[in-house]
């Protein structure tokens, strides 16, 4: 039987997410304490405004900064987001457990799932949506196709 990775290499190194934020420094520091973030850059403007900032999040690069309000507004300000980061982790029930310590919201819980991932779905503080995902099996997208016909059969 194959070895399984947990990252799949198709998401290694993707589209880089740039979240715009209002409290940017609280959030590194939050995405630090929550999901073991690393700081890698950090520019602040002359207001103490984070201008731009880098964090990785298990090896994905994640842009940040400050919300501007003529260009991009925080989800908190607009009510909500229609976008979610997706991140592959070894261990998503660890993750979510220290996430939901450090004052993450805990949308679902970690749940094997039909396209042979294991998921959790958190709000940060900030109202952005996390979707963490260890992959516990590879399938075709036949397969996937297959247990996701199974699953929403009405």
């Amino acid at each position: 039987m194959p070895t399984t990775t947990t990252v799949p290499e198709n998401y290694r190194n993707a589209v880089i997410a740039h979240i715009m934020i209002d409290g940017a420094a609280a959030a590194i520091d939050f995405y630090a304490e929550a999901f073991g973030a690393e700081e890698l850059i950090r520019i602040d403007g002359p207001d103490g405004r984070v201008v731009h900032a880098e964090v990785s999040v298990k090896g994905s690069t994640i842009m940040l900064g400050d919300a501007e309000g003529l260009l991009f507004s925080a989800p908190t300000a607009v009510g909500g987001t229609t976008v979610g980061l997706h991140v592959y982790v070894d261990d998503v029930d660890a993750l979510a457990q220290r996430a939901v310590a450090a004052g993450a919201e805990l949308l679902q819980p970690p749940t094997d799932q039909f396209h042979g991932d294991r998921t959790a779905v958190l709000r940060d503080p900030f109202g952005h949506i996390w979707v963490f995902l260890t992959h516990l099996e590879d399938l075709t997208p036949d397969e996937i196709a297959g247990r996701a016909r199974e699953l929403f059969r009405p």
